[in-house]
This record gives C-alpha cells, sequence and structure tokens, in this order.
C-alpha cells in the first residue's frame, strides 16, 4: 500500500537549486540526470524538474515539511543566514502547528511545522 510520498518541484536552474538545498539548508544529492534532481534529508525526499519557462512570481509550488524539533531548525537557518519568507516567521498556528516558511530560488514554498 501506500508507503512515502516525495513531491516534485519546478526549477529553471540546476546549479542555483543544488547550490540553495546541498549547501544553504544541508541536503544531500540522491540522483542527478539532465533535467531532473533528487535531493534528500533525514526522511525526506524531494524531486525537481527542469522547467526553464517558469516565472518565478507565478509559480505556486509548495511543500509542507515535518520536524520533530523546530525551534533548533529554525535558529540553525537564522544562524546561517538563510532568509525566511516575510510572512513566515516562526508561529504558532491556530491549527495546532508550530510553523515557519522559507522560499527556494524558484519560488518554491517551504513550510516547516511541528505539531503542538
Amino acid at each position: 500500500m501506500l508507503t512515502n510520498i516525495n513531491p516534485k518541484l519546478p526549477m529553471r536552474d540546476k546549479v542555483l537549486t543544488k547550490i540553495f538545498y546541498l549547501n544553504q539548508l544541508n541536503f544531500e544529492m540522491l540522483g542527478e540526470y539532465a533535467e531532473y534532481l533528487i535531493i534528500a534529508k533525514d526522511n525526506i525526499e524531494i524531486h525537481f524538474f527542469e522547467f526553464k519557462e517558469l516565472d518565478p512570481k507565478e509559480n505556486y509550488g509548495q511543500v509542507y515539511i515535518r520536524t520533530d524539533d523546530i525551534d533548533v531548525l529554525y535558529h540553525s537557518l537564522l544562524t546561517n543566514k538563510i532568509t525566511i519568507h516575510p510572512n513566515g516567521n516562526l508561529q504558532l498556528k491556530p491549527w495546532g502547528q508550530k510553523e515557519f516558511s522559507l522560499l527556494d530560488p524558484d519560488n518554491n514554498l517551504l513550510t516547516f511545522g511541528q505539531k503542538i
């Protein structure tokens, strides 16, 4: 039956996507192909497909990533000078989550959350 979900997000530039996820967010490379990337960190995996014509202002790609230590993750990103989305600072949400968000180079929204 169902065992996992691996989101697929658009990317305009494979090099910029690799730099952001590997060097800034500390993901590791699982696979690299002509027009496709697969990266992973801990128990999650994200796939990227090349979409050179993507207009980042019109990109609605989003991923919700659960974590078990959101405070440590949030502060480690701030320490590493990763830009948090202007409307996505760490906050408690009415749906019982503590969340924050950031954008990748193609405006894919990454929201990190932990149940409270």
